[in-house]
C-alpha cells in the first residue's frame, strides 16, 4: 500500500519517524507518558432507571523529555451518553478536573485537566482513577443502550482516555500490552465482551466477567441480558439468536441467509478476530436508529453481531427486509468498529458502504440478476428522495443533515460504489476496500484514504471520479444511461 498517497500530508514526517524510532526506540523524542496498568471496571445496576457504573484506574510514567504540569484527560460526552457524577482521583486523593484554556475548548469539548501540585518529573509515575455513571438518553442511538433486562455498551466513546502532550510529536498513549476490565451483571445475565474470558466468578447475587485485552485488540465492549439464547446450526455456520422472549414463528431461511451475508463479508473484506464467538443476533429494547432522527426498525452492529429492537424481529426472521437490515448492520464491523470514518465521509464511507456491502452479498447468492435488482432498487430510492428536497453533494452530507437530503446521500452512496466496480472491476475494489481496512484498522479514515487504496488495486487515477461523484450533484449521465436501459431491457 502507498503509505504517501494514504497519509500525503505526513508522509515524510513518518518515513523519518520510522528511522528515528527504528534505530533508538528507546530514546523519547518528545514530551510524553506511557500507561503501564490500566483496568476498567463496569457494573450494571438494573434499577429504574437503570445504569452503569464505571471505574477506571491507569499507572501512568513520564517517559518524555520534559517534566509535565498537567495531564489531560478525554471523557465521554455528557449528552450522548447520560455521563454524570464524575469523580477523579490523583494518586488517591480526591482531585478537582479542571477546563482546558479556552482557545482548545472547541476542539477538545468533552477533554479536563488534572493539574500536578509539583511537577510531573522524567520517570516518575502517577496512580490516576475516575468514576462515573452511564445511561441511555433518548437520542443516543446506538452507542449505549439500556434497560431493565440487558444493556449494550459500544466499542466508541464510552470510556476515558488520556491524552497525549500537545505537542507535534507527542506519542499516543498505548494501553500496556495486558489490560483486564470486568463486567459485573446480574446473576443469570448472559456476556459477550472483547478479549480473552479470565474468570467468572458468582458474587452474591451478581457476576462478575473478568476479560483480558492484548494491546493489537481494538477497544472493548459489553452487550449482556437475561437472554434466552436459541441457536441455528446451518450450512454457511451457526447464528445464535438471544432474545427476551422465545422466538415465534418459522424462521424460514432467515438464519441460513445472515450466517451466508456473514461469510460472505469475511470473504469480501476480510476474517474478523472475535476470538471463537459464533455470529451473535441480540435483542436490544431500547436500541434506536443509528441516525439520530430516524424512527424506522432499528438495527445496529456490535463486533461479532447485530442488535435488533423489538420492531424489527418482528418484521420475522424470514422476511427479507429482517434479513437485508441485520446483514448492513453486520458490514459496521468492518468499517465502523475496524475503522472510524471521518466526520466528512461518515454517511458516505460509514453507512455507504454497508448499503454496498448488501449488494456484494445479493450478489454472492443470487447472481447478476440479483446485484442489479438492488442497484434498480436504490436508482429508485435516490429518484423518490430526490423529489423531495435539494440534494446536497455527497462529499458534504453529514448525518446531521435534514432525513430528506440523508435520504438522497443514503441511496446515491452505494451507486458510488457501483461505479467504481464499474470502472475498476469487482475484484481491485473489493480488494482496495479490504486492504483499507487491514492497513488502517483501529484508526481513522477519509475519503483520501479510501482513493489511495482503491487506486493501488485498481491501477488507474480516480481523482476525476471522486470528485465527480462526492462534490456534484446528481447521478454521472453515463452510470444512469447503463442502468436505465438495462432497466428498459428488464421491462
Amino acid at each position: 500500500m502507498n503509505l504517501a498517497r494514504l497519509r500525503p500530508e505526513f508522509a515524510q514526517l513518518c518515513l523519518l519517524l520510522a528511522v528515528l524510532f527504528n534505530s533508538a526506540c528507546a530514546v523519547p523524542l518528545a514530551p510524553g507518558y506511557k500507561i503501564t496498568k490500566e483496568t476498567r471496571n463496569i457494573e450494571f445496576v438494573p434499577d429504574s432507571p437503570a445504569r452503569l457504573e464505571i471505574h477506571l484506574s491507569f499507572t501512568v510514567q513520564n517517559s518524555g523529555t520534559t517534566p509535565l504540569s498537567f495531564i489531560d484527560i478525554d471523557f465521554p460526552e455528557e449528552h450522548a451518553f447520560g455521563r454524570k457524577n464524575l469523580r477523579a482521583q490523583l494518586d488517591g486523593r480526591e482531585v478537582k478536573l479542571e477546563e482546558l484554556p479556552e482557545e482548545y475548548r472547541p476542539d477538545h469539548p468533552n477533554t479536563l485537566r488534572i493539574a500536578f501540585d509539583s511537577t510531573w518529573a522524567r520517570g516518575q509515575t502517577h496512580q490516576l482513577a475516575f468514576n462515573y455513571l452511564l445511561s441511555s438518553p433518548e437520542d443516543s442511538g446506538s452507542r449505549i443502550t439500556m434497560s431493565a433486562e440487558a444493556f449494550h455498551l459500544g466499542p466508541q466513546g464510552w470510556t476515558a482516555l488520556p491524552q497525549p502532550p500537545n505537542h507535534l510529536l507527542a506519542p499516543y498513549p498505548r494501553r500496556p500490552d495486558k489490560t483486564t476490565y470486568s463486567v459485573r451483571v446480574p446473576s443469570g445475565f448472559v456476556v459477550l465482551a472483547r478479549g480473552k474470558l479470565v474468570s467468572k466468578k458468582r458474587q452474591g447475587d451478581e457476576t462478575e466477567f473478568l476479560f483480558q485485552l492484548r494491546r493489537t485488540d481494538l477497544a472493548p465492549f459489553a452487550v449482556a441480558g437475561h437472554y434466552i439464547e436459541t441457536p441455528f446450526r446451518v450450512t454457511a455456520g451457526t447464528v445464535i439468536f438471544w432474545t427476551l422472549h422465545p422466538l415465534r414463528g418459522n424462521p424460514g431461511p432467515g438464519p441460513e441467509r445472515i450466517a451466508a451475508a456473514w461469510a460472505t463479508l469475511q470473504t469480501v473484506f476480510g476474517p474478523l478476530d472475535v476470538r471463537g464467538h459464533a455470529l451473535h443476533v441480540v435483542e436490544s429494547p431500547s436500541l434506536r436508529s443509528r441516525i439520530l432522527g430516524e424512527s424506522v426498525p432499528a438495527v445496529a452492529s456490535f463486533p461479532g453481531g447485530a442488535l435488533v429492537n423489538e420492531d424489527t424481529l418482528a418484521l420475522g426472521l424470514e422476511s427479507d427486509e429482517f434479513v437485508r437490515r441485520v446483514s448492513h448492520a453486520l458490514a459496521h464491523n468492518w468499517f465502523s468498529d475496524q475503522m472510524y470514518p471521518t466526520g466528512a465521509a461518515a454517511l458516505a464511507m460509514r453507512e455507504g458502504i454497508p448499503e454496498y456491502a448488501t449488494i456484494v452479498i445479493d450478489e454472492s447468492t443470487g447472481g447478476s440478476q440479483a446485484r442489479q435488482l438492488r442497484i434498480l432498487g436504490y436508482l429508485r430510492l435516490y429518484d423518490d428522495a430526490a423529489k423531495q428536497a435539494q440534494e446536497k453533494p455527497l462529499g458534504v452530507t453529514v448525518l446531521t443533515d435534514s432525513p430528506q437530503q440523508r435520504a438522497i446521500a443514503l441511496a446515491k452512496a452505494p451507486l458510488m460504489y457501483v461505479a467504481l466496480e464499474d470502472t475498476c472491476g469487482e475484484t481491485p475494489v473489493r480488494n482496495g476496500l479490504k486492504g483499507l481496512v487491514i492497513l488502517l484498522r483501529g484508526q481513522q479514515v477519509g475519503f483520501d484514504d479510501m482513493r489511495a487504496a482503491i487506486e493501488q488495486t485498481c491501477g488507474k487515477d480516480l481523482g476525476e471520479f471522486f470528485r465527480s461523484w462526492l462534490y456534484s450533484k446528481g447521478l454521472p449521465a453515463n452510470f444512469r444511461g447503463r442502468y436505465d436501459q438495462r432497466q428498459s431491457a428488464d421491462k
